[in-house]
């Protein structure tokens, strides 16, 4: 029995330096402005798209904010909206595409905050997945952020 600790403790000590060395994976993370609780936690690679996709509160259309991940932020690539109103860019340069207006608006961001509400019905598309975030909020505010993750902590993730 007394092998069993060095043994043990050798295997730890290996593992440990294996999870060290490995690189780390960029992570989408949702989380909850007021409690700083993680509501979601995704791993992303460089260029994956993520949307969030709602409906206009007052005009009751479509409107779609595009995003890519680009070296652990996430850059604005496209606005796709249904009509003109209260927030959607009205003197910005537009154009028009299958029945929608299109804008390719500048910037690039480490947060976004967004307050899900349950008219607009907040979604969260990364790359093929969706997430309902007026459910996963409770239709409180969040952070989406892009963190880099050891890649064992994410593997770690997925087995618990």
């Amino acid at each position: 029995m007394g092998w069993l600790r060095p043994g043990l403790v050798a295997a730890v000590l290996v593992t440990a330096a294996v999870g060290v060395s490995l690189p780390a994976q960029q992570t989408l993370v949702v989380s909850s402005v007021d409690s700083g609780d993680v509501l979601l936690r995704t791993p992303v690679e460089e260029d994956t798209r993520v949307a969030l996709a709602y409906t206009h509160s007052v005009e009751r259309t479509r409107v779609v904010d595009t995003y890519r991940v680009r070296d652990g932020q996430l850059e604005m690539t496209r606005m796709t909206f249904e009509s003109y109103g209260w927030g959607l860019p009205a003197d910005a340069n537009v154009t028009r595409a299958n029945g929608s207006f299109v804008y390719d608006p500048p910037g690039t961001f480490e947060t976004i905050t967004v307050k899900p509400g349950r008219i607009a019905g907040h979604r969260l598309h990364v790359g093929d997945q969706r997430y309902d975030l007026v459910n996963r909020s409770n239709a409180r505010a969040v952070r989406i952020t892009v963190e880099r993750r050891p890649a064992l902590a994410v593997a770690i993730d997925h087995v618990t």
